[in-house]
C-alpha cells in the first residue's frame, strides 16, 4: 500500500481490515488525471483515479483483465470500438487483449482493478 503524497490527494489512511472511503483518496486537478495505488502484488493491483471533464486515456490494450467501478461522475468506456456509458455505482469488465479508451464526459473517480492471469 501507498500513502498519497501531499499536494495530489487528501490524506486517507488505509489500513487493513478496516473500511475507508474510496472517493477521497484521489482529489480532482484542472485538466489532468489523478491516480493513486491502494494495492500492488502478483496478482494484480487495484488503483483509484481522478478524470477532471475533457481527460482521456487513448485507445490501449492491456495484457490483463481490468474491472473499472464508478464512484463519482459518468465516464464513456469505449471496448473493442463499442461506446459504454458508466455512471457512479456501475461497473464494467474490459477484457485481455481488447482495445479499450477513457473519456471523461464530466469529472469522475474510478477504481481499476487489474487481474493478472
Amino acid at each position: 500500500m501507498t500513502e498519497p503524497s501531499a499536494s495530489a490527494t487528501t490524506r486517507v489512511k488505509i489500513e487493513p481490515a478496516q473500511t475507508f472511503p474510496l472517493a477521497p483518496l484521489v482529489d480532482y486537478q484542472p485538466g489532468a488525471i489523478v491516480s493513486r495505488e491502494i494495492l500492488k502484488g502478483p496478482a494484480g493491483r487495484v488503483t483509484v483515479f481522478a478524470f477532471d471533464a475533457g481527460e482521456e486515456l487513448s485507445e490501449h490494450t492491456s495484457p490483463y483483465d481490468a474491472l473499472v467501478q464508478v464512484v463519482e461522475g459518468e465516464a464513456e468506456i469505449t471496448i473493442a470500438r463499442k461506446p459504454h456509458l458508466v455512471r457512479a455505482g456501475e461497473a464494467i469488465v474490459m477484457p485481455a487483449q481488447q482495445p479499450h479508451a477513457l473519456s471523461a464526459l464530466k469529472r469522475f473517480k474510478m477504481v481499476l482493478t487489474m487481474i493478472r492471469a
